[in-house]
């Protein structure tokens, strides 16, 4: 893995590059199907130096991007990206968003890296290898209990329709009077949940390129990720249920389980 590893932390690099480059100036700013949905011309130019660096090595490999970055290869390997997850924060200068990079090879995800070039914390994983921050080891939290926890989620740019009753779900959390935050990147939400900052996320409506480098990156930080119902998760599923694996798992999805 290690060819595959440098090439993943160049391209996480030259993208924060960019990222650094454009951050707090005036750039390009378009709009996707929902108003509130931003897409920064740095974001795709960072995509698209992302590619490159790949493809320089990798020509043959598939690469799934947020910015239409699909290059629908026939082969195994498949480069899961998103050029900035934040861009709403990134947009108006909160510095808040990161690249997020992961490998999937034959539909298992085996390496991911999520970058935060205005913090300078670089979260990586490789498959049974245990995760990293900075290169030093993390886990999560060893905290037992839901009213313990320090909860993050995050809204779909369609939450004015309650889609999948993503409101229900976060007054349900708020009458409980539980501490839960919301920082605008599910990317960051999981690896701070990986190191131990959170107990746990919950969000629906997510994409692959939103989760899948931080998915593996909790995994091996010793967490656990479900669908709401408890059963078994896929970065393509629109429903996920992230915590440190104690008690606070079947707490959460106690309360997700409520009716309206």
């Amino acid at each position: 893995m290690d060819e595959f590893k440098k090439v993943m932390f160049e391209a996480a690099e030259e993208a924060a590059k960019i990222h650094m480059q454009y951050y707090g100036k005036e750039f390009e700013i378009g709009r996707k199907q929902e108003y509130s949905d931003l897409v920064t011309e740095v974001d795709k130019l960072s995509e698209k130096k992302i590619i490159e660096v790949i493809h320089k090595t990798f020509p043959e490999h598939n690469v799934l991007g947020e910015e239409g970055g699909n290059q629908n290869k026939t082969s195994d390997y498949v480069w899961i990206v998103d050029p900035i997850d934040g861009t709403v924060n990134f947009a108006h200068s909160v510095p808040l968003f990161c690249v997020s990079i992961a490998l999937e090879v034959k539909g298992e995800i085996m390496l991911g890296i999520v970058y935060s070039a205005t913090t300078g914390e670089k979260y990586f994983a490789e498959k049974g290898k245990g995760a990293f921050l900075n290169g030093k080891k993390i886990s999560v939290s060893k905290t037992e209990r839901l009213k313990d926890s320090l909860l993050v989620t995050g809204f779909p740019y369609d939450a004015m329709n309650n889609s999948d009753h993503c409101i229900d779900h976060f007054v349900n959390f708020i009458k409980m009077g539980l501490p839960i935050r919301r920082l605008g990147s599910a990317a960051l939400d999981i690896c701070y949940l990986a190191c131990g900052r959170f107990e746990a996320f919950w969000e629906v409506s997510l994409h692959a390129w939103d989760v899948a480098a931080s998915y593996l990156i909790l995994l091996e930080a010793g967490g656990k990720i479900t669908d709401f119902k408890g059963g078994k998760y896929s970065i393509y599923d629109k429903q996920v249920l992230a915590t440190n694996g104690k008690k606070v798992h079947e707490e959460m999805i106690e309360v997700l389980m409520k009716p309206y």
